[in-house]
């Protein structure tokens, strides 16, 4: 009998289907297989309606469909990690972003459901923020904790609101002869919306180390990008790519990916030491393996002085310039190096000879009226959001993602 029940049941479930619109009944197919876990178009079309009542900038499907590839890989991280939100974790969660609108949690809920967004889209968005909160704390807490000498060095130049970018990159080589091709793939690129196709673009196209990751890089302050991509980043909507930036030997794009103000920023940089260490071959197997050696032998900029010994005086350029003076492919690199760190991304001599580009230092401007507490919480949650950052490349880097 119960077999004939069931039976009944889903005749009367499939006659029930039939009747809907195909559009509705697509509405509820797997839009997007995320290491197993469905995400409907449903939910999509839900979420992106959300970002516009948030007036989130960039709102859109594609904004809609990133984010909810990376709240089932934050989910799947609590998961894996013992997390469970409580219900009034939930409810305090949904309660506190509701006060940003000084609206109660009620009300909140009342004006979405009003323009056709549903109290559970809002409930997921929450439930995924709070258990990604206690992952990262669980797995980098006890890394994020600041000293009372990073406190001190960081009050030596200071602490105000500043606004941080996530960006995307595709730098491409052009050697001579290939420069219309290269140009005419790059006008292709800066129209492109999407960050997974902007992604697989530079995985494909890229000559940087990020290539891997997609072109990704992890947040960055405003004022630390090159001043001649500051207006461009600007200009953006999440999503959006700026126009081919042309550099020496190669042509340079970026996505935003993200932008938010944050309420402390580290010392603004006045000026930048580096080194560059020329070596002829450009980027022949040869010449990459030979600066491999090198970088592996040297840790700051005082031992490329050994490497040098003996050869041209032109063979090693070391100085100071201000930021503004600094060539664009270069700022470029050194903004997203610490010190001690190596590039060998950029070219000269119309590629010919490769650079093996070194940070040195940055100079910070003086300005100490900073308190103390704020400076510890920011420097501790710019640590905490830049491992956080990781991570979640990492679970992306990793994950099995299907889009329809």
């Amino acid at each position: 009998m119960s077999a004939m029940i069931r039976s009944v049941a889903a005749l009367f479930c499939m006659a029930l289907l039939s009747g809907l619109p195909a559009v509705a009944q697509n509405q509820f197919a797997p839009a997007i297989i995320v290491n197993e876990q469905v995400i409907t178009g449903y939910e999509i079309t839900q979420r992106a309606r959300m970002l516009q009542l948030l007036n989130a900038p960039g709102a859109s499907e594609s904004l809609a469909r990133e984010q909810l590839i990376e709240d089932r890989l934050r989910l799947q991280a609590a998961r894996d990690a013992g997390v469970r939100p409580s219900e009034q974790q939930i409810t305090d969660g949904m309660a506190e972003f509701a006060a940003r609108a000084q609206l109660t949690r009620e009300e909140f809920v009342q004006t979405l459901e009003r323009s056709g967004v549903a109290q559970e889209t809002f409930r997921d968005f929450v439930r995924a923020g709070i258990g990604w909160r206690d992952v990262v704390q669980q797995r980098f807490g006890g890394r994020a904790n600041v000293s009372e000498a990073e406190v001190d060095r960081a009050l030596s130049g200071g602490g105000s609101s500043t606004v941080r970018v996530l960006l995307s990159e595709i730098i491409m080589p052009m050697p001579p002869g290939s420069e219309a091709t290269v140009q005419a793939r790059a006008e292709r690129i800066a129209r492109l919306t999407s960050t997974s196709a902007f992604s697989a673009e530079a995985r494909k196209h890229s000559a940087t180390a990020t290539r891997g990751n997609g072109g990704r890089l992890p947040w960055r302050n405003l004022e630390d990008l090159p001043p001649v991509l500051q207006p461009l980043v600007l200009a953006l909507r999440p999503g959006q790519v700026t126009q081919p930036l042309g550099l020496p030997n190669a042509v340079a794009l970026f996505q935003l990916r993200d932008i938010e103000e944050l309420g402390y920023k580290a010392p603004k940089v006045s000026a930048v030491e580096y080194a560059a260490y020329y070596l002829p071959g450009g980027r022949t197997p040869e010449t990459l393996a030979r600066a491999r050696v090198i970088a592996s032998q040297v840790d700051r900029c005082d031992d490329l002085y050994g490497v040098a010994r003996g050869q041209s005086a032109d063979v090693l350029e070391r100085g100071t310039k201000p930021v503004s003076e600094i060539p664009n492919d270069i700022a470029i690199e050194l903004s997203r190096l610490d010190p001690g760190e190596i590039s060998t991304t950029l070219t000269r001599a119309d590629g010919q000879t490769l650079v093996l580009l070194m940070l040195c230092g940055r100079t910070t401007e003086l300005n100490a009226d900073a308190d103390r507490g704020d400076v510890a919480v920011g420097l501790r949650n710019q640590r905490l959001g830049t491992l956080a950052d990781g991570y979640l490349s990492q679970l992306r880097s990793e994950a099995r993602i299907i889009e329809q």
